[in-house]
């Protein structure tokens, strides 16, 4: 049974990520489960990962973005939860 009132954020830790970002979101927005968020923290990225990802914030896919210079996954883990 699916409640409909835990929403699911999911972590994405960026770092050039551009090559497989698309497919990792177009998997998530395939998911049977559609109360959900992702959380990107891009760690300083110096491809299209922030393009990416501002648009399918643009689509309206839930996404809440921060860029920060690399301080590496630990850090932009811990950002993440933050957030």
């Amino acid at each position: 049974m699916q409640n409909s009132n835990v929403v699911i954020s999911i972590i994405l830790c960026c770092y050039n990520s551009e090559k497989y970002l698309s497919e990792t979101i177009d998997s998530i927005i395939k998911q049977t489960y559609t109360n959900w968020e992702i959380i990107a923290v891009n760690d300083g990225s110096s491809d299209n990962t922030e393009k990416i990802l501002q648009e399918y914030k643009q689509k309206g896919i839930p996404i809440i973005y921060h860029y920060q210079e690399n301080k590496g996954f630990g850090n932009a883990r811990n950002k993440a939860i933050e957030l």
